[in-house]
């Protein structure tokens, strides 16, 4: 497959550029070009490896996005991408990207723990190695780095900001990144920090949409289907949804609205409902379905037990907690996720969503806890998920066998598990920056967790939920 791609200048630039963004944002921008004109083209930025690059560049940058529907699958060619950089290969090429006085929007997927910060805190970790490296290199390497030193750029070239448009999964994004920003940048300059403070512009957003792994299998399958090999294809459910501040820098965006993107003032009521009832049942489904021998999510959604244990996880535990965003009915909400779960045709793996457990939790699981409990509401269901982390993060499952855990925290966690439940249970009370304050000082909680770990060795994972 070949393209030759538009030789305008691009007006975003994206950190970050993986599956994830390649089936959700850029078919939005894409759409929205199309519909309502502007230059909006993307410059895609791999803040690590060149696998991405060297695949989409013979194709001329452009890829297909494959929609899994329960009855069928549609491609679609997407030609928004006008280049894509490798940081680390050329990192001042990066920053030109990002200053180029057309550049008005720069967005980012780099995961929660790509914007060194503290979970808990929501502050920049000062300590984090690739922090240090950026404050005594004018060339950084993290994605505040690269933010803080194009944003300097900017400034001393006497330009306006580009708008920061977070697209991760963190609560608050847009604020978490401003702050982490304007953190990093008073170390460097305070005036810049000022600048950045009065004049940028750092919407919050909620993005969703379910985009598994390519595998080589979806290739073939692929280029049966389309007659064309591609090398870089996303896969994507045929849900979406963007939600999304409407506060940018000058008020330069794409026609957003015009493809389905909801404009807000205020994405927080957005973010908790699909934070806590999205990704937290996913999370919860993940643990407890790996525990019991499930590779993937659907699997899981099509056993009754765990069915029956997601279900009353929405109606007894998350909902209680949440205020309805406006025009949002909660319970069909839960439906649709539902029905998303048992998509046969989304093969998205319970160990793919395990991942990096000790950044996700807080914001998908924990404060719904916290909340419940100061509330008096049980939340047996919820601590269950938290005990199938725990001993998922052991890095042995209940069968004895080894686990690949992926986590930055991967070896602390392992190091804290002990055969005796509550012990591993006071090991893992004690880590701040996971557990609140609220939920570590809580003699309640900690019971309730060291019995849900008994239930899950002496029951397994698919006995323990039956009982929630």
């Amino acid at each position: 497959m070949h393209h030759t791609p538009s030789t305008a200048p691009a007006g975003i630039v994206h950190l970050g550029l993986g599956a994830f963004f390649r089936a959700h944002g850029a078919i939005f921008v894409a759409e929205a070009m199309a519909a309502s004109g502007g230059e909006w083209g993307i410059t895609g930025v791999s803040l690590q490896s060149p696998g991405t690059r060297d695949k989409l560049r013979p194709q001329g940058w452009a890829y297909t996005a494959l929609e899994l529907g329960p009855k069928g699958e549609t491609a679609q060619v997407v030609t928004v991408l006008r280049d894509v950089l490798v940081a680390p290969e050329d990192p001042q090429a990066v920053l030109d990207a990002m200053a180029a006085p057309s550049v008005r929007i720069v967005s980012l997927t780099v995961t929660e723990k790509g914007y060194c910060h503290e979970p808990s805190t929501g502050r920049l970790n000062a300590g984090h190695p690739d922090i240090v490296h950026d404050l005594d290199s004018p060339l950084p390497k993290s994605a505040p780095g690269f933010l803080v030193r194009a944003l300097q750029a900017r400034r001393a070239a006497g330009i306006s900001p580009f708008t920061v448009l977070c697209c991760d999964n963190l609560p608050e994004n847009g604020k978490v990144v401003r702050g982490v920003v304007l953190d990093l940048a008073r170390l460097i300059d305070p005036d810049l920090a000022t600048w950045i403070e009065a004049e940028g512009a750092f919407p919050s957003t909620m993005v969703d949409r379910i985009v598994p792994a390519t595998t080589d299998a979806d290739l073939d399958r692929l280029e049966a289907l389309t007659g064309a090999r591609d090398a870089a294809p996303v896969m994507h459910e045929p849900f979406r949804q963007w939600v999304v501040e409407d506060d940018f820098v000058g008020g330069a965006r794409p026609d957003l609205g015009a493809v389905g993107v909801q404009l807000v003032g205020d994405v927080t009521p957005f973010e908790h409902m699909k934070l806590r009832m999205l990704n937290g049942t996913h999370s919860s489904l993940a643990y407890l379905g790996y525990l019991a021998g499930h590779e993937t999510i659907a699997e899981v959604a099509a056993d009754p037990v765990f069915a029956g244990f997601v279900d009353r996880l929405w109606k007894t535990e998350i909902i209680p907690a949440l205020t309805p965003p406006p025009g949002e009915d909660l319970g069909a909400y839960a439906d649709a996720l539902a029905a998303r779960y048992a998509n046969p045709a989304i093969r998205h793996r319970t160990w793919q969503i395990a991942m990096d457990g000790s950044q996700k939790l807080p914001q998908r699981i924990l404060g719904t806890i916290a909340e419940g409990r100061a509330a008096g509401r049980a939340v047996p269901g919820l601590t269950l998920a938290v005990a199938a982390w725990m001993r998922y993060a052991s890095g042995t499952g209940l069968d004895g066998a080894a686990i690949e855990v992926k986590d930055p925290m991967a070896a602390d966690l392992a190091a804290l598990w002990r055969d005796d439940p509550a012990g591993t249970v006071a090991g893992f009370l004690r880590l701040a920056t996971v557990f609140p304050a609220a939920l570590r000082e809580d003699a309640g909680f900690a019971g309730d967790l060291t019995a849900a770990l008994s239930a899950l060795r002496d029951k397994g994972a698919r006995g323990a939920a039956a009982d929630v």
